[in-house]
């Protein structure tokens, strides 16, 4: 059976919160599968949540960012974005001129919400181009 990426607004995810918005580089370039990004707009932390059509299991997180120093990963098997638990906190390598891509060792888990936290970074702003979530439906 082929892993899905439910991060993907194809597979129904939707971006449920910003902490900050530019309107060349919206938040939502995050979920949309193409080559456009999210990007800051200083200040952090920043964070992101990312709603997923019902109760998943992951058995992969990745990201592709361009500076990014600390990030903090959190997950919610609530119905609403609440009672998040921490899943990862790692400090990323600097890249220079080219995307950060982290794949975090995770065990497999519920959730119905990923929330991404950047709590540092190499410069004001950030960019986040994508997300991966890799995993099945928990209710077939």
């Amino acid at each position: 059976m082929r892993a899905t990426d439910w991060c993907l607004s194809s597979a129904g995810a939707a971006l449920v919160l910003a902490t900050s918005s530019d309107e060349q580089h919206p938040a939502e370039s995050v979920v949309d599968g193409s080559e456009t990004f999210w990007t800051t707009t200083g200040m952090f932390p920043q964070e992101f949540i990312i709603g997923f059509p019902k109760c998943v299991k992951i058995s992969k997180v990745a990201i592709q960012s361009y500076l990014v120093r600390t990030l903090r990963i959190e997950r919610s098997s609530s119905e609403d974005p609440v009672g998040f638990e921490e899943c990862i906190e790692k400090d990323l390598e600097r890249t220079e001129g080219q995307l950060q891509k982290e794949e975090f060792p995770l065990p497999e888990f519920q959730a119905t919400y990923l929330r991404f936290i950047i709590k540092s970074a190499f410069d004001h702003f950030v960019s986040v181009h994508r997300v991966i979530a890799e995993g099945a439906a928990e209710n077939p």
